[in-house]
Formats: structure tokens, sequence, C-alpha cells
């Protein structure tokens, strides 16, 4: 047996802030012991560092099968390791869509050689177009638990109830199913390339209303109650729909929601200049819908920090601001930019990567929870003093459209471990 003890950081999980030690079986990919005094084959001063559950990201686009140029399985699960993340949800807005077992497959496949865990979700209706369902119970079979239109929303209000009703009825073995929703009107938002406000007006562009999302986040919370089933709203972005979401859970309904860091960071005047990277989708919004973003975050009616990471190849994004792609690179700057942003205290600001995604994925048994003895040694060691500047052409991915680029920022993964095996040393990926 080869054993590795992080020797003398502070540890913060779901069970405290505390100093101490974690040893790693990295044969078996287990933590056999938490505590103080302890030793191992092997040692990693962890002085002065943060030993935290490995990160989730409920929203990633992997873009493999089908746009590898932009992004692979492969490359994307190097981005996520250096942001400290031990598992990532693929979504399934891929060439050919994710709503058949053979390519929930080949995800899978691709994913066994991911430095990290690859978490495939699948369409809710088949190649997203909101017309038939996709094959819910043959997808879970093949290991779906996370089902989404993602870059669409399901239009039809009846389409969508239909679709909570049976994954209502699924037998799920304890694994909760759940029905992410990318919420937007399309009749509303149709020809809108940024948000609708003074900024739209001045630049000439074409705007999305906040009510786009505002509408569906409102359906979505009624069809919630109606048939009592999980809903879980993707990438919030208005105050609006923060309120709904707040105001649905006071009354006891099973929704859950997160909000990516450019939503809390970055406001429609990044437009100004007309820059592709800041076209993204649901748009960025105003300093007021920043404001709420960061409140909700805080409060706890939105459980998870997840990044919607969108690469696009250079070329698609140097296109005009009406024709370029939206989406934008997020896994190796989401958490220093949250620490920025976010007014609250680390291990609040942790549970927001770690046991927040952990519980509306149901992957709490693997990442997220508590550093303990007999658990997968999911980890990420976090070094809070570290100042770094955003480069994209220095990321993991082919693409570099970040809206970072340049931003001094302070705190990175120094390592990260996935199933024992350290994924990231020193910063650096190992394989």
């Amino acid at each position: 047996m080869s054993t590795l003890v992080l020797k003398d950081g502070r540890i913060i999980d779901v069970n405290g802030d505390r100093t101490g030690d974690v040893v790693i079986d990295q044969d078996t990919g287990l933590i056999v012991a938490v505590g103080t005094g302890l030793a191992a084959d092997h040692e990693l001063d962890c002085e002065g560092l943060v030993i935290s559950p490995g990160f989730i990201d409920l929203h990633v686009h992997l873009r493999e099968p089908g746009l590898e140029a932009a992004e692979t399985i492969l490359s994307g699960s190097r981005a996520a390791v250096r942001g400290g993340f031990t598992a990532v949800v693929a979504m399934p807005n891929t060439t050919p869509t994710t709503d058949s077992v053979a390519v929930v497959e080949q995800v899978l496949a691709a994913g066994r050689k991911a430095l990290c865990e690859i978490v495939p979700s699948a369409a809710i209706s088949v190649d997203r177009k909101g017309e038939q369902l996709s094959p819910m119970a043959e997808l879970m079979d093949s290991g779906v638990r996370i089902f989404t239109d993602d870059g669409n929303g399901v239009q039809d209000a009846k389409f969508m109830r239909s679709a909570l009703e049976y994954a209502g009825g699924l037998p799920n073995d304890g694994h909760h199913v759940v029905l992410a929703q990318h919420c937007e009107v399309e009749a509303l938002s149709k020809g809108g390339v940024m948000n609708e406000g003074e900024w739209s007006a001045r630049l000439g562009l074409g705007g999305q209303p906040a009510e786009a999302e505002d509408l569906m986040v409102m359906r979505d919370i009624a069809l919630c109650r109606l048939t009592g089933v999980r809903i879980h709203f993707q990438h919030l972005s208005t105050a609006g729909s923060v309120a709904m979401v707040r105001a649905a859970k006071a009354g006891g309904l099973p929704v859950t929601a997160e909000a990516t860091p450019h939503h809390f960071s970055l406001t429609d005047a990044c437009c100004a200049g007309f820059d592709p990277v800041f076209k993204v989708h649901p748009p960025l919004r105003t300093d007021e819908d920043v404001a709420a973003i960061k409140q909700g975050l805080a409060d706890g009616t939105i459980d998870a920090i997840a990044t919607d990471h969108a690469p696009h190849t250079p070329e698609s994004k140097e296109r005009s601001f009406d024709e370029a792609p939206p989406g934008m690179l997020g896994l190796e700057t989401a958490f220093a930019v949250a620490r920025d942003e976010l007014d609250m205290s680390l291990q609040e600001l942790l549970a927001l990567f770690t046991s927040g995604p952990a519980d509306v994925a149901g992957l709490g048994d693997r990442h997220g929870a508590s550093l303990q003895s007999g658990r997968p040694a999911n980890i990420a060691v976090l070094d809070l003093d570290h100042e770094w500047s955003v480069a994209g052409r220095e990321m993991a991915s082919p693409a570099i459209n970040t809206p970072f680029e340049g931003r001094a920022l302070k705190g990175k993964a120094r390592h990260t471990f996935f199933q024992g095996e350290q994924v990231l040393n020193n910063f650096e990926v190992t394989r």
C-alpha cells in the first residue's frame, strides 16, 4: 500500500474548519485517515493551504462529440482540475445531441480517460426540440440522472408538465432525477444578443428582456407546485428570477438553482466595446441583477456556483457581436472570481462549489461533502495567497474566450486529487 499524507492543512468541509492531516491510500483511491499528527509513506506539506473536497460543476460544455476543435472531454477535464474541480456535469447540446444511450456511452468512454469524473446529462427532448420526450428510462439505466435541453428552454408548458410527471414516476433507486431548465421564453428573446435595456439601446443591438427569463421561472415554479417534481433552474441572471426562487423555497417547493461567476461579476456595460467575448446566454444583466444574484448566493436561495463553461474556437468568437456564438470559459477562473466578488466566509463560499452542487446532482456519496475515512479521495488543495493574472492562451482549453483576460486574481488550486491520483501538482496537470 502506498500512502500520502496532506500535512498540516486547513481542512474545510461540511464538518467545519480545522487544522489537520488527510491520509490517502493511492492504491485504493480512498481517504484512510483524517486527524492530527498522522504519518504516511509520502508527505505533501499543506501548511498555509486549504484542503477542501473537490469542486463540482453542474454546468459544463465539453463539446465532445462533434465540436472537438473548441474542447474535448480530456482538455475540459484538464481545465477542470486546474480549477479545483473533481466532477463536472457535461451538457447534452453536442453533435449529435446526447439524447440516446449510444451517445451517453460515447461520453462515458471518453470520460474514463479524463482527469476528473465526467457526469453525463441528457436532453429532456429528442434533439432538444421540445417535441418528443427522450428515452429517459433507458438513459437512467445508462447512468444519467440529470436531464436538460440546455441552450434552449422547453417552450411548451404542456410538454414540460409531461416531462416532469414522467420523470417523477421513474424508479430511481434512491438517486433523484433532476430536470434542469434553461429559462428563456424564445418569443421574447428572439433576435436579442445582449440584455435589453439602456446599453442595448445605446449600442443599437437587439435585446433580450429580463422577462424572457422571469416568465419561464414563474411557469416552471407553477409546474413544480402542480406535479410535486423537483426542478433545477440553470444560470439565473435576473433579480426577478432570484426573488421567485426564494419565494418558492420558502413555500416548501423542491426547487434548486445555480448562478455563474460572470453573472455576479460582470454587467451589460461590458458590451460597450462590441467585444464578442462578453456575449453570453443568458446575457450579462444590470448592476441591480448582479446585486440580486450575490444576495441569492449569500442567503441560500441559490444552491451552487456553476460555470456554464462554454469554449468556442478563436475564429468563431472573432466574428461580429451579432454573429459570434454566445459563451465564455469558466472552469479555471471560477473560484478566484467568486472569492473576489462575494462577501461571505470561506466555508460558505466553498459550500457553493462542493456540498451545494453535490446535493443538487446526487453526487454526495463521492464528491463535495466531507473529508473522512472511507470516502473517495477527491480533493482540492487551495493556495489562497497565490496571485495570478488571467490569460486565455495559458489555459488548458483549446479555446481562449475568457471574459476575465488580464484580470489580476488571488487564490487558485495548487493540487487536485481525483480518486487518490494527483492530477494537479503545483498548478500543473500531471497527464
